[in-house]
Formats: C-alpha cells, sequence, structure tokens
C-alpha cells in the first residue's frame, strides 16, 4: 500500500486535470476532502489516511481506488485512471538553441498532459523518461523557437541517430542536432544557417536525452 503522501500526490495529479493552472496544493485536496488545512497537515504529518473521504473523492472523480491505493488499476477504470500522463516540466532551466544554458537539476513541476494530446505530440505513448524543457534563443529555428517547450526522452541517447538532441557540455546544457564524426569528435549543429556547428570531443559532451515533441511558443 502507498504511504499517505504518495496518495496525496496522486490525488493532485487528477485534481489538476481538472484546473486551468494546473497547480495543486495540499490546501486544494483538503478543501476537497472537507477536512480544514490544520487537521490535514496532521494526518499528513502522522500519516493518519481519511479513509472515507478518500473513497468520497474517488467515486467523485471515476477513479479507481485500487490504483489510488495500492498502484493497481482497476480493468473497468483503467481508461479514467491513465487518462494522463505526470511528467517532470524544469521550467526553470533553459535549453539554449544559442548560448550555454543551466544544467538539469533537482527544481522542477510536474505538468498532466491528456495520453492523446501527448500521442499527437511526440507520435508514441511517452515512458517515465519523458522530461520537458523550454527552448531559449534562435539557433534551432525555423525547427524550434524561442520559448517553445521541448520533450525529452531520456532513454534515447545515442548519438549515432538523426535527430534533435539535449546535450549538457562545461558551457551548459544546449539543443541541437548532434553528429558524430569520423574521427571521434562530435558536432552540436544548429538548424539556422547563421550559427556555425561546434566541435567537442565525447568527453565533453553528455546526451542527456532526444528531443520527440515540442509546443511552439505563441
Amino acid at each position: 500500500m502507498l504511504d499517505f503522501n504518495e496518495i496525496i500526490e496522486r490525488m493532485k495529479d487528477i485534481s489538476s486535470s481538472y484546473k486551468v493552472s494546473g497547480k495543486v496544493y495540499d490546501k486544494d485536496i483538503a478543501s476537497e476532502l472537507g477536512i480544514s488545512q490544520a487537521s490535514f497537515a496532521t494526518m499528513k504529518k502522522r500519516g493518519t489516511i481519511p479513509y472515507k473521504e478518500i473513497m468520497e473523492f474517488c467515486a467523485h472523480r471515476k477513479i479507481s481506488i485500487n490504483w489510488l491505493f495500492f498502484d493497481q488499476p482497476a480493468e473497468m477504470l483503467i481508461e479514467e485512471t491513465g487518462k494522463f500522463f505526470r511528467i517532470k516540466y524544469f521550467s526553470n532551466i533553459r535549453a539554449s538553441a544559442g548560448g550555454g544554458a543551466d544544467v538539469l537539476n533537482e527544481n522542477y513541476d510536474y505538468i498532466n498532459i491528456d495520453q492523446k494530446i501527448m500521442k499527437e505530440l511526440v507520435g508514441l505513448l511517452p515512458n517515465k523518461e519523458i522530461e520537458a524543457i523550454k527552448v531559449e534563443g534562435e539557433s534551432m529555428e525555423p525547427t524550434l523557437s524561442d520559448g517553445s517547450i521541448v520533450f525529452i526522452d531520456r532513454n534515447q541517447c545515442n548519438p549515432r541517430k538523426d535527430g534533435v538532441f539535449v546535450a549538457s557540455t562545461n558551457n551548459g546544457l544546449f539543443i541541437k542536432r548532434v553528429r558524430l564524426r569520423v574521427d571521434g569528435m562530435i558536432e552540436l549543429i544548429s538548424d539556422n544557417p547563421l550559427y556555425a556547428p561546434e566541435i567537442l570531443t565525447l568527453e565533453q559532451v553528455d546526451i542527456v536525452g532526444k528531443v520527440v515533441g515540442s509546443i511552439k511558443h505563441l
């Protein structure tokens, strides 16, 4: 059985999919359960689970109790339970399409995206290694514009494969096309012809993951 903190995080996932902002806090869950913030904070600290209120929450949201408490989705409710994905979004990190940006850290938020929408964005059903960051700069235009959000598959890190990758270097985080040369050097290539390729050794580059989809900045 999941502990109370894990259950709360799952409830936040569910509630955030119904909010415009998508951001849900402990006080929002307390309100949905009809529990005061002070009482909820005490329950969370002690690990005391308000079973009756949570079961009513599940009934209202049409969510499997088995999934919420035991990570076991019920077949009859699996469509409702697994209809959205929780993705780490490094909102304060920029994958630079120009100069170097900060490397990924532990400061991230979660965004929830409907399964059908996610499939349209990335062309596949995402796995647990899909993460999202924002593009900064113009060197990857017209493929990726400044301010776009890109989805990264952390399982695809082979520079011999075609595509756009996020690469970590001593100068920061870059989003570029990656080409492994016959002499063993790596080229970080921009789609914007105004930017020259950068040539580095294998030891100077760490491939974070492959860009599998994006949302253009409006």
